[in-house]
Parts: C-alpha cells; sequence; structure tokens
C-alpha cells in the first residue's frame, strides 16, 4: 500500500454502538403489514362502493354486463395505479421500510394487474357502446375522438400500454437507463390526462359527493406526495447545498471518483450505505437521473461518489469538468447499519459494488475481529478503492480477503483456486462466524444472486441478508 494512501485517507468517527436483536425486524414487519393493510383496504373500499351502489343489480343482458365489467375494473385498476405511482416515487416513509429497490419489485408486479384492469375497462366500455350505439368498433372508436373526455382517456391508455410494455423485462433489457426514464416520466400524463373522464362521465363518480370527495382525496394524496418528494425537496436541497464538482480522481481503469462540495454538507442526511440519484446539470444531462452509492462517509467537508464506466451516461461522467453543478436526490436505501441485528458482520463486494461496503466497513460500530470484508476483483492492480478498503481494514483490525483473477466453473461467484471445492465451503473458510453474522452483499444483480444462495447455505437466515440493487 502506497504511503500517500496512508497519510492522505480520511476516514468518519465509526458508531459508538448500534441497537442490535430480532426486536428491530419485528418492527419493521409490524410496520409494513401497516401499509399493507391500508393499500388492500382502499382496494376493497373501491370493490364494496361498487357492490352497494348496484353494481351487480343491473345486469340483465351482454351490455349491461359489459356496463358492470366497464365500472369494476375501471375502479380496480385506477386504485392499484395509484397505489403503483406511490410505490415508484421515492418516497421516504415507504422506502424507510421497504428500500427503493424492495418498492420497485412490488411496482413493477403491479404493472400486469393494472394492464389487465384498465384493458378490461377500455375493452368493455368500447363494445358496451359499440352495441347500444348499433355501430361496429372501429366506428365507436372513432367517436370516442370526438369527445374531449374520452379523447383524454384513449391517450391515457395508449400511455399506459407504451409504460407498461416497456417495464416488462425483455423490453427493459433492450433499453437504456435514461430511455426507461423519458417513457416512465409518461406514466404521470397518463394518470393526469385520465382524471376527467372519470370524474364527469365515470357513473361510480360523476354526481356523487361522497364517492368523488374519496376519489378526489387519493389523487390528491398520491399527486401531492409526488410534487413533494419529487420535485420540491430535491430541488430545495440542490438549492442550498449548491453542489459542484471539486475534483475527479482516477480508482481505475474504468472507475472515478468525483468529489461534490457545496454548502451545509455538515447537514447531509445520508449515512453509509445509502445512495443518491445524481442529476448532472449541464444542458444535455439535467434531466437524466442516475443512482450511485455514497464512497466515503459523510464527513462535513465533501460527498463522494465513485462510478464505473457502464456505456451509458455514466462513460460521460468519467470526464466531467471541476466547477460542473450537480443535484442530488435522496438518500435513498436500507442497505445500512440500521438494518444490522448480530454482531458480527460480513461485508461481500464485486467491482464497482464496493463503495457501499467501503463506507460501512469505515463507519460500523465493530470491535477488532467483528467484521470480515470480501472483495472480488478482476484484477488487484485494477480495482477500485482496494488501497483504501485495506487502509480501512487495517486500522480497525478486521479481515481482509481480496478474491482475484477469473471466476471458478459452474457459475462461481468466487475465483478458480484450483480446489475444487464448491463456494460455500470455500465461504466458511473465509468468514467461520457467517451462520451468526449479518450478510451485505453489493455487486452485479446475477452475482448478488449466487452470493446469496452460498450465505443461505451457510446457514445464515434470509433477514439477516442485505442486498440492494438500483432497481428499474
Amino acid at each position: 500500500m502506497s504511503n500517500s494512501v496512508q497519510s492522505q485517507l480520511r476516514l468518519v468517527e465509526p458508531n459508538k454502538q448500534v441497537r442490535i436483536g430480532e426486536r428491530k425486524i419485528v418492527r419493521v414487519k409490524r410496520a409494513q403489514d401497516i401499509i399493507e393493510i391500508i393499500a388492500w383496504s382502499i382496494v376493497m373500499a373501491v370493490l364494496v362502493m361498487f357492490l352497494i351502489d348496484g353494481g351487480l343489480k343491473g345486469i340483465t343482458d351482454v351490455p349491461t354486463a359489459l356496463g358492470a365489467i366497464s365500472r369494476v375494473t375501471s375502479l380496480l385498476g385506477t386504485a392499484l395505479l395509484l397505489i403503483q405511482m406511490l410505490l415508484i416515487a421515492r418516497i421516504p416513509w415507504i422506502d424507510k421500510f421497504y428500500g427503493h429497490d424492495g418498492a420497485t419489485v412490488t411496482h413493477k408486479k403491479l404493472g400486469k394487474p393494472v394492464l389487465y384492469f384498465i384493458s378490461a375497462h377500455f375493452l368493455s366500455s368500447l363494445i358496451q357502446y359499440a352495441i347500444n350505439d348499433g355501430k361496429n368498433i372501429v366506428e365507436t372508436l372513432f367517436g370516442f375522438l370526438n369527445i374531449q373526455d374520452l379523447l383524454l382517456a384513449t391517450i391515457s391508455f395508449a400511455l399506459m400500454l407504451v409504460v407498461v410494455v416497456t417495464s416488462l423485462n425483455f423490453a427493459r433489457r433492450a433499453m437504456s437507463y435514461e430511455s426507461w426514464f423519458f417513457v416512465h416520466l409518461t406514466a404521470y400524463v397518463s394518470v393526469a390526462v385520465a382524471v376527467p373522464h372519470i370524474i364527469t362521465t365515470g357513473s361510480d363518480v360523476a354526481g356523487k359527493p361522497v364517492q368523488t370527495t374519496i376519489w378526489v382525496a387519493l389523487y390528491l394524496f398520491v399527486f401531492l406526495n409526488v410534487l413533494w418528494f419529487r420535485v420540491w425537496i430535491p430541488v430545495r436541497k440542490s438549492y442550498r447545498k449548491r453542489l459542484v464538482l471539486a475534483q475527479t480522481v482516477r480508482e481505475s481503469s474504468d472507475t472515478v471518483s468525483l468529489y461534490l462540495t457545496g454548502k451545509h454538507l455538515e447537514k447531509i442526511e445520508a449515512v453509509s450505505g445509502q445512495f443518491y440519484f445524481l442529476r448532472i446539470m449541464t444542458p444535455t444531462q439535467w434531466w437524466r437521473p442516475h443512482p450511485f452509492s455514497i464512497s466515503a462517509a459523510p464527513n462535513g467537508s465533501y460527498l463522494r461518489f465513485t462510478i464505473g464506466d457502464r456505456g451509458d451516461d455514466t462513460k460521460l461522467m468519467q470526464n466531467l469538468k471541476p466547477g460542473t453543478p450537480v443535484a442530488i436526490e435522496g438518500p435513498y436505501g436500507l442497505f445500512t447499519e440500521e438494518r444490522r441485528t448480530r454482531e458480527k458482520v460480513v461485508l461481500i463486494a464485486s467491482g464497482i459494488g464496493i463503495p457501499p461496503i467501503r463506507t460501512l466497513a469505515e463507519s460500523m460500530a465493530a470491535r477488532p475481529g467483528d467484521i470480515t470484508v470480501i472483495y472480488r476483483v478482476r484484477n488487484a492492480q485494477d480495482a477500485s478503492l482496494l488501497a483504501e478498503i485495506q487502509e480501512v481494514c487495517r486500522r480497525r483490525g478486521f479481515a481482509l480477503h481480496v478474491i482475484e483473477g477469473p471466476r471458478g466453473p459452474k457459475n462461481s461467484w468466487l475465483n478458480d483456486d484450483g480446489s475444487g471445492n464448491p463456494d460455500v465451503a470455500r465461504l466458511t473458510m473465509l468468514a467461520p462466524h457467517i451462520s451468526e453474522a449479518d450478510v451485505y452483499i453489493c455487486g452485479p444483480q446475477v452475482w448478488t444472486e449466487s452470493v446469496i444462495k452460498s450465505v443461505r447455505k451457510a446457514g445464515t437466515p434470509v433477514d439477516s441478508i442485505h442486498s440492494e440493487e438500483y432497481a428499474w
């Protein structure tokens, strides 16, 4: 290790103590239960209002049956859509209990039910109108386009189709994050343009004060949460902190660290393990946020992010000029010591997954020997932050294992050491207390899933395994 790293590395004082024990998990699950009960109660309330309003009594023939289907699917689809929007809005009171990735996973799962309900509503309405008017479906559709509120509803449906289709795995894999982000901005537009026809032509809402009040309250609740947490708070934070790029430091052949300075950094809310969405405030980049973990524990002087070149906008970030303004949104994530329940800890990273692991090693409350760090790299001579994590572990008395070289056979997440031993056997040799530890894992998704399998086989309970991806 170079003497310059030893002399220049600035570390914060680690946490003095941390509350551990299984009761922390129980409290989180209890809060999740309350949130989920409220969400499902809204959906059930919508269904009950439909039934109380005689939703099934008027069915006498095909058109009235289609009308009932149109009504109930519209109500259920809209309720689920509003919940889905809240989940992806990066709202702190949701992120606190589910994490950004957990909320995003649930958001994705709701995508198909929302699509099915809204599609059923649109098609059943179209067919019902066609039968009642004695016209074919095409003529009826063009008739919709001549009525302003129904035109807006048709546009909303088309936009929702685009959003849901681009959320499917095959489409998302083919899209860059920037393209996906731009398309999903239309989700807000689709909801907004659908509102008029719900209030003016929806038979379950129009002319009914109680139902109108409930639906207006739901829309306002979602709208105000999105406006406050996605627009106002980030804008206010960025204005107050006035962050700019102070310097760029090359960490490896494809990785740089961005040091941001500004005002009031001593009041930064982030803790080790969390991430922000960064916006590079240039004419071509300001509208595209990217998620990055902080790579040094907040110290009041600068905020640091270590970014790998992954071929998209991250390539442009490798060569930013000092003085470039940067806006931040966050912090987010549950990959923190707050989720720790055990005395022993194992921190496992691969490649550019090292930033949050490095910050946790720096700030976690621990005695020498309590923490083991495993860092999987392709080449130790070109590994990001390796010298820093070595120095952190040396100063704090933590065990560090740098696993270098090509991956082993049979989808191993470790290197090929020639022993032929399975990953779980090698893991227990590297971290003998793995079954009694909290385990934090950060790296590429497929690699992380492989590590989790080994950790589970080693006897670590699922509630003691922590991983977080920048889901989108």
